[in-house]
């Protein structure tokens, strides 16, 4: 397992950020290593809301396809799976005036071989956790 944990601060009310961050397509926007993100479903921004993504990572794609496993105004969580690996996108909001802190949990869990891998790929991950800080507060910074 593999786990990056990021922090940034904005200047943009917890609403605006929580509202931004719970539609998961707007990957594109912050995270380098997204391709596309797309919506596979309709309704409201809810738990149980599902996006498949494709991401590049060292030269190759991969797909996982997520659902929005809880949304709770502070919290804001995405789990993404294929057989090779569960992806979970923690965020965590904290109001603080009129600016927002956001703590962004990544964890990869491997599955069968691949979990061999975890160790050795724990720098790339973090390589691109400092890649996603000014992406995400650039792309927050533009709502407020």
């Amino acid at each position: 397992m593999v786990q990056v944990e990021r922090t940034v601060r904005v200047g943009v009310p917890v609403e605006r950020v929580a509202e931004y961050l719970a539609d998961f397509a707007h990957t594109e926007e912050w995270d380098p290593g997204t391709v596309t993100c797309t919506r596979t479903d309709a309704g409201p921004l809810e738990t149980g809301a599902r996006w498949h993504n494709v991401s590049e990572f060292r030269g190759k794609r991969t797909e996982l396809d997520y659902r929005l496993t809880r949304f709770d105004g502070g919290r804001i969580t995405f789990v993404g799976r294929n057989k090779t690996a569960t992806s979970t996108d923690d965020f965590t909001l904290a109001r603080d005036g009129d600016e927002t802190t956001v703590r962004y949990l990544a964890t990869i869990e491997f599955h069968g071989i691949a979990k061999l891998a975890g160790p050795f790929l724990k720098r790339e991950f973090e390589r691109l956790g400092d890649e996603v800080v000014p992406e995400l507060k650039a792309a927050l910074g533009k709502l407020g």
